[in-house]
């Protein structure tokens, strides 16, 4: 199974919209346009194809973590003391 292939499936699983996915990809400071975006979901014999690369698959992930559960909170300096 692709990457495109992942991100589709998770786009109807979610029932994202590309709006959707582009603020998803924000939370995780990863930027992309429609466009971009586009080429990804398009059948690989269309000539605008483009492959998703891990780094998209990997942001889209950690920006859909950060979607569902909220920011990581930060770290107090109390809890990083050894006892």
């Amino acid at each position: 199974m692709s990457n495109n292939d992942i991100m589709k499936k998770l786009r109807v699983a979610m029932k994202f919209t590309d709006d959707d996915i582009i603020k998803v990809l924000a939370l995780a400071n990863f930027r992309i346009t429609k466009t971009e975006l586009g080429a990804i979901f398009r059948a690989e014999d269309h000539p605008n194809f483009k492959p998703c690369g891990d780094q998209i698959l990997r942001n889209f992930l950690n920006g859909l973590i950060i979607h569902q559960r909220g920011p990581r909170p930060p770290k107090s300096q109390d809890s990083q003391k050894p006892q």
